[in-house]
């Protein structure tokens, strides 16, 4: 049985990594931002703003599943990158990690 083919356009699939990279920076950024908001909410919920702690609770229910989403993004990047780079190595060892 002849061996499979394996062929890529490095510079599209370069492209998409970067993408996926700045999709997860801005996903980790979002994140901090609504930690931050959600820390503030509930220092005026102390000083008698209690609508405030209702949203900083809803924030919180949600902040975390943002964070996971950063996480992945960025292991897809360096799982993409670690591909090229074996594919311009002609190391097809892990060829089905994506498969």
């Amino acid at each position: 049985m002849a061996a499979a083919k394996i062929e890529m356009n490095v510079g599209p699939v370069q492209q998409i990594a970067k993408t996926i990279n700045t999709v997860g920076q801005v996903l980790k950024t979002v994140a901090k931002v609504l930690e931050v908001l959600s820390t503030t909410l509930k220092a005026t919920a102390f000083i008698g703003l209690v609508g405030g702690a209702a949203v900083a609770n809803y924030i919180d229910q949600f902040r975390p599943q943002i964070e996971k989403m950063a996480e992945k993004c960025i292991e897809i990047t360096q799982d993409v990158n670690t591909a090229i780079k074996n594919f311009q190595n002609q190391d097809f060892t892990a060829s089905g990690r994506f498969g």
